[in-house]
């Protein structure tokens, strides 16, 4: 059987040897090895190394198919390269198959490059939707998940932010008009990725992101799929508040969460920006001079819908019923969810139906005071107006029809 000699064993043996004169002879007597294996450690001029034969893998007969399936289309899954293969003769497990597409599946990509992006005041603001890690409380005892959608600017690195509770496109809009009026400006264009909420297909955005970035006068712009370093500016920022925002704070509800928020990045736009070495907020007052003013009424970017009053004068929303006056019962009325309230009014004379506090606890029954009152009043049989004058007909009036 063939000796092994270890790695430290064989830098003993040669210094031994040409730096201590010791004979092969002597160090085999000393090691107990055979003078062979001593005479190679020593005329070898590499450490050892164990190494066997490579056994032939169940993948080689395959390969040329799976470079010719990777070169037609190099992000393939691996799922799919095997059930083409079967046809073939694979059956090997999934394993040994996305270990070897691991290892060439970058030789069919392109090789990507990246380049140090500057850019001009009020050129861009990029966004990016933040999930917090803990929900947030909403009254009554409940909590709920948040999503805060982040804005920052790609000149002056200014950011901002807004909470919201759903990525829908109508809050993921109310989220993008409250960053811009706390920025103050209008850049002439957004950056989102592909959210579901504005992104429509293909690089388009939703008809509502179109209609509310005409009404502002900016454009859009969307990043190609799996490419955050495209709008890596927001990407950092809102990193920085996953470690620096959110630990350690405790809030009491919706609104607290939104004040901290807000005083929060009052204190980051006012910190030394490592990457441009200049404070955001002193950089903003030269962006603001080169973007676009806001127009004197924010756009509109409230539900609505119309319904008819159900004898059961509720109207439903996320989960919670608000009241509606029991005296336009029948009537249709147009409702309008905004961000902080939910407002009905009747569509033929503009009567208000309801005026509510929009309610982020889910299950809820809200009934207004005077909803409720005049609920009793009908159910006592009291109208509050004078009974209807109902006409009485002769009889001979119908004698005169039948005949």
């Amino acid at each position: 059987m063939k000796e092994l000699v270890g790695v430290e064993q064989w830098a003993q043996l040669r210094r031994e040897h040409f730096v201590g004169g010791v004979s092969i002879k002597e160090l085999a007597r000393r090691t107990g090895l055979c003078r062979n294996t001593v005479r190679a450690a020593v005329r070898s001029d590499t450490p050892p190394k164990y190494s066997r034969a490579a056994r032939p893998s169940k993948l080689d007969p395959f390969k040329d198919e799976i470079k010719r399936l990777l070169d037609e289309d190099a992000s393939m899954p691996g799922v799919r390269v095997g059930e083409l293969l079967e046809p073939h003769g694979w059956d090997g497990g999934k394993t040994i198959l996305d270990d070897y597409l691991r290892e060439i599946r970058p030789l069919f990509l392109a090789a990507r490059t990246t380049q140090r992006t500057i850019y001009r005041p009020g050129e861009i603001c990029q966004f990016d939707v933040w999930t917090p890690s803990r929900e947030v409380p909403v009254g009554h005892g409940q909590m709920r998940q948040g999503y805060v959608v982040i804005a920052c600017l790609g000149y002056s690195r200014a950011g901002a932010g807004a909470l919201v509770f759903s990525k829908e496109t109508e809050d993921l809009l109310a989220g993008i008009r409250r960053c811009l009026w706390q920025l103050g400006g209008l850049p002439d264009t957004l950056v989102w990725d592909r959210q579901a909420g504005v992104h429509g297909h293909d690089g388009r955005p939703t008809e509502e992101l179109a209609a509310l970035c005409g009404q502002l006068k900016v454009g859009w712009h969307f990043c190609r799929p799996r490419d955050p370093q495209a709008k890596g500016v927001v990407e950092r920022l809102q990193g920085y508040a996953e470690t620096n925002f959110e630990p350690g704070r405790v809030f009491a509800n919706e609104v607290d969460f939104q004040d901290q928020l807000d005083a929060w990045f009052a204190k980051v736009n006012a910190r030394l920006h490592r990457t441009i070495r200049a404070r955001p907020v002193d950089r903003l007052a030269d962006e603001l001079e080169a973007m676009g003013s806001l127009p004197d009424r924010p756009p509109d970017t409230d539900r609505r819908w119309v319904t008819r009053v159900t004898p059961d004068p509720y109207v439903r929303f996320d989960s919670c019923d608000y009241s509606l006056d029991p005296d336009l019962v029948g009537r249709r009325v147009e409702v309008r969810v905004s961000d902080r309230e939910v407002l009905a009014v009747a569509l033929d004379t503009g009567e208000l139906a309801c005026r509510h506090a929009r309610s982020f606890a889910k299950h809820r029954a809200i009934t207004a005071l005077d909803h409720a009152r005049a609920l009793k009043r009908r159910r006592d049989g009291d109208s509050g107006d004078e009974p209807p004058v109902v006409q009485t007909r002769s009889l001979a009036v119908y004698d005169q029809l039948i005949a």
